[in-house]
């Protein structure tokens, strides 16, 4: 038997770092991921497709993003369990069940609203038992609520599809809704249920040593600090084996990046990594800066990353880790002409910027527009 268990699609979720036109493709590649993953169902020969929580970012999201969603997952050529999480519980308003969801979703897509086995269509003695999220907030371990009732069945494979985070990973432990991973792996050791399918963790995750009990990550890239994103898992089980295979869903990349700045050639370093880069349009960057450089080299520096902003999706300077002390010297005077009221205003700044970091963006402003850039620039792409 396999299936795909894949999670935390958050169809509709919006980073407030991309421009208009970024961040209108990010949102459609979070819907092609989708198909993707229906295409990756038909060549590996999944028999169903699990979403353990988080298919969307709220519960409310425009017609249009919802409609898209939705023609999306109808074209999965597999049944396909949608579990409700944090982000989109099953609430009174929850999106699973608006009119929309309700006429433009066809019967492959199965939404799963309690902890009752659901029989997999087109497979005999294969069941996937659920546990909801019914609030943003829940009271309990919604895991171990929903294998209190849970017999074993020989004979019958079960796949458990649970969100949040098991305990021996959660930064707070005390949070009522925190999944036991004892409870997880007492039941997998009984065989109440043969693979657990979590959520919630949007880096793949495998949770202990029985090889069943996993995060799939996030089919796109939402952060900063996730490892291994841009995944989903082909899990293939038999009786007395569970081997995983990670598939790549996604493209986007989601980079931060410290760089040590002292001299030209270290700003022609990092111009030959950003050149070296592939997929722009799809890469979002965060870069920090530490070092120490004068006029003419922060200039260039600022003419490079705008320049280079235009071919990302994201580029931007990484301010809380940023330490780049720029200081005025003889060649920065030399390299511009100025007199009267602007000669004053230079003057002014440059006694400022030592202890003024205003005064000092001023100042690399005014090297800009006075001409210092254009020459130092030139220079870096000669």
């Amino acid at each position: 038997m396999k299936f795909i268990h894949t999670s935390d699609w958050q169809i509709g979720m919006t980073r407030a770092f991309l421009s208009q036109e970024a961040a209108a493709r990010y949102s459609q590649a979070r819907i092609d991921a989708i198909r993707h993953l229906g295409q990756l169902a038909r060549e590996h020969g999944a028999q169903f497709m699990v979403v353990a929580g988080d298919v969307f970012e709220s519960n409310q999201l425009s017609a249009q993003t919802l409609s898209r969603c939705l023609d999306a997952l109808n074209s999965v050529p597999v049944p396909v369990f949608l579990l409700p999480g944090n982000h989109d519980p099953l609430d009174a308003s929850s999106i699973f069940r608006s009119k929309t969801f309700r006429e433009q979703a066809r019967g492959h897509l199965i939404v799963v609203s309690d902890s009752n086995p659901i029989p997999v269509p087109g497979l005999v003695n294969v069941e996937v038992v659920g546990a909801p999220w019914f609030s943003k907030r829940p009271a309990t371990d919604l895991c171990t609520q929903a294998l209190k009732t849970l017999e074993s069945a020989p004979g019958l494979t079960r796949i458990l599809v649970g969100h949040g985070q098991v305990d021996s990973l959660a930064p707070d432990q005390g949070q009522p809704g925190v999944v036991s991973q004892a409870v997880l792996e007492q039941a997998l050791a009984d065989r109440r249920v043969d693979y657990v399918a979590l959520g919630d963790r949007h880096s793949l995750t495998e949770v202990g040593n029985s090889g069943r009990l996993c995060y799939s990550g996030t089919p796109l890239v939402t952060d900063f600090d996730e490892v291994a994103p841009n995944q989903a898992l082909l899990v293939e089980l038999d009786a007395d084996d569970c081997q995983l295979t990670p598939l790549d869903t996604g493209i986007w990349v989601f980079l931060a990046e410290q760089r040590h700045i002292n001299g030209p050639e270290d700003l022609a370093a990092f111009a030959h990594w950003l050149e070296d880069i592939r997929g722009k349009e799809c890469s979002v960057l965060k870069v920090g800066f530490t070092g120490s450089i004068n006029l003419a080299l922060a200039a260039e520096l600022d003419a490079l990353l705008e320049d280079q902003s235009h071919l990302f999706a994201s580029l931007k300077r990484r301010e809380r880790t940023t330490d780049l002390a720029v200081v005025p010297d003889e060649l920065d005077d030399n390299a511009i002409a100025l007199s009267g009221y602007a000669e004053a205003t230079w003057k002014a700044l440059l006694a400022q910027s030592a202890v003024d970091e205003t005064a000092s963006d001023a100042l690399r402003l005014m090297y800009r527009l006075a001409g210092g850039a254009a020459g130092t620039h030139g220079g870096r792409g000669a």
